[in-house]
């Protein structure tokens, strides 16, 4: 069935390519793509991201099939093309005329010969039932070598000795996550696994490994999201950071004391009326006695009670007409906390002091509301230095492809989680008689959940190993985008297999069901990174190609 997969994504993708080529001519201004244009059609933009994601998870599962022995993978790969193929159908079928298509475009896709042919066989309820047995009998391979098999195991074990034991009281009771996993993870190396071993992390000089980080962030996700799985994503957003705009001295400082543990992160970037318009942030830094001063109120710091050292986005330049130019990076210190507010103040006068915002979710890690009330950080502590005036949304950005890139690979462990608990349930429980396995949509259900997952995790290793290469950064937006929003349908969906037991604080798919939602609001709410992110870099990209091919 592979070149019947082919087939239908090359279908998609000629849809897509022409989707594209028409929004960029709805789009420009002065010969550039304006965010303007694309506010117009913020729709049309959006199924366009998010079209691009749902293909590239599709070509992801299509490669890591053709290269394993085994059906399942196999039936997984077709049952998610076909599945794309329909939800991008009838996503532009309601705006056909805005995207340049016709009537017949779209028709053509489900309707002409082998895509029609392949869409009906993988339709018929053979396929899923014997798919579905298939999944009752073994999960899908992951198609890691002996050495990432490995560090999924290790980190694996760590989540359901020492993770799943305490997730359900930390999450009803909204506990800190407790000393004792921050430590224990600390000396398993888990906050240097994006570091390079010349900073005491465990990333080898010459041969970087995303992967590693992703593994390791999956399982822990997979055991609890806010105990566990979250517990790297800030160090990893500082590290890259540092890593891209820090000076030698900055990184031979702070590497090492973030790959070891000795000091947790937060980052401070959002604030009360800017979330993803970074532009418009108005907490400011001013020269005072060889350093700054940081005034200003920032939200959503999550793990700033207990964190160390926050990586703070701030205003150096009091220009607004500069926007996201004016602004620079700050490490700022702190001490720790563990409770649900805190205060700490300076010789000279200066405050930092936050509250608990509490959430329905994401319970473990705790999110602040932090005030700087003119505290002062050393001259020391920007980091670049002087060169890194001005460069701290573009150091922040590069920072968050990792984080985004570590949400997915959240979002794989969560939804993994729920997934082996509503097959587990989905085989105990009976209902009229025979366990509702049986059942012809739950089989749906859980085949469906499976292909998901299984084209968001090869996508994720995808875009790890792209970062290995030095790239991804867009790709990495595609995937937390795609990541995100199957999420939620996976742990819904579970939480719906288990019936009112789901809606229970008994069981843990519950918990899955809050969490899952938080993934699609941080790291780059939904419609920003749709919008402003992946629509607008594909649209540039493709007049590029227009313009190229004039040129030549």
């Amino acid at each position: 069935m592979t070149q019947d997969v082919k087939e239908a994504l090359s279908v998609v993708g000629t849809l897509l390519g022409r989707v594209t080529r028409n929004l960029v001519e709805l789009s420009i201004i002065n010969g550039q793509i304006s965010n303007d244009k694309i506010d117009e059609r913020q729709l049309a933009a959006y199924d366009l991201a998010y079209i691009a994601a749902e293909i590239r998870a599709a070509e992801a599962l299509l490669r890591f099939s053709e290269s394993q022995d085994d059906s399942l993978t196999s039936k997984l790969a077709s049952f998610f093309t076909a599945d794309v193929v329909k939800d991008i159908t009838a996503r532009l079928a309601g705006r056909a005329e805005e995207c340049g298509l016709k009537p017949q475009d779209l028709a053509q896709t489900i309707s002409s010969g082998q895509v029609a042919d392949f869409l009906s066989s993988v339709s018929d309820p053979a396929f899923y039932h014997e798919t579905a047995e298939l999944l009752a009998k073994k999960l899908p391979p992951y198609g890691l070598s002996s050495e990432h098999e490995e560090i999924r195991q290790l980190f694996k074990k760590f989540a359901e000795t020492r993770v799943v034991p305490v997730a359900e009281k930390i999450h009803r009771e909204d506990h800190l996550v407790p000393e004792e996993v921050v430590k224990e993870l600390a000396e398993m190396g888990c906050f240097g696994l994006s570091i390079p071993q010349r900073y005491e992390g465990f990333q080898d000089d010459k041969k970087p490994d995303n992967l590693a980080m992703v593994l390791a962030t999956e399982e822990l996700s997979r055991g609890s999201l806010g105990v566990a799985g979250s517990l790297i994503t800030r160090p990893e957003i500082l590290a890259k950071a540092l890593l891209k705009g820090g000076t030698e001295e900055q990184k031979a400082k702070w590497l090492p004391l973030i790959a070891t543990g000795k000091k947790m992160v937060s980052v401070a970037v959002t604030e009360p009326d800017y979330g993803s318009d970074v532009a418009g942030i108005m907490v400011k830094a001013t020269p005072k006695d060889n350093g700054w001063v940081i005034h200003g109120t920032k939200m959503w710091c999550t793990f700033a009670g207990r964190a160390e050292i926050l990586m703070v986005l701030a205003r150096t330049d009091p220009d607004m007409t500069k926007k996201h130019r004016g602004l620079s990076v700050f490490i700022v210190e702190k001490p720790p906390h563990g409770g649900s507010k805190f205060e700490s103040k300076q010789e000279k006068g200066g405050i930092i002091s936050g509250r608990q915002i509490p959430c329905i979710g994401y319970r473990g890690m705790h999110t602040f509301e932090v005030v700087f009330d003119n505290y002062w950080v050393p001259e020391e502590n920007l980091i670049g230095g002087k060169e890194g005036l001005g460069k701290g949304f573009y150091l922040q950005m590069d920072g968050f492809a990792g984080g985004r890139l570590q949400t997915a690979a959240r979002a794989n462990g969560v939804s993994q989680a729920a997934f082996e608990e509503a097959l587990k349930y989905a085989l105990a429980r009976k209902v009229f008689g025979k366990p509702i396995f049986d059942y012809q949509i739950t089989r749906w259900k859980l085949t469906r959940m499976a292909a998901m997952l299984a084209a968001s995790r090869q996508m994720t290793y995808a875009v790890a190993r792209l970062f290995d290469a030095g790239r991804g950064q867009m790709e990495a937006s595609l995937v937390k985008l795609f990541a995100s929003r199957i999420s939620e349908w996976i742990t819904r969906e579970a939480t719906q297999i288990h019936g009112a037991m789901g809606y229970a604080e008994e069981t843990a798919v519950s918990r899955y069901f809050v969490d899952a939602r938080v993934f699609s609001i941080f790291e780059g709410a939904e419609e920003i990174l749709a919008l402003r992110v992946i629509a607008k870099n594909l649209l540039e990209e493709a007049l590029k190609r227009q313009i190229s091919g004039v040129a030549s």
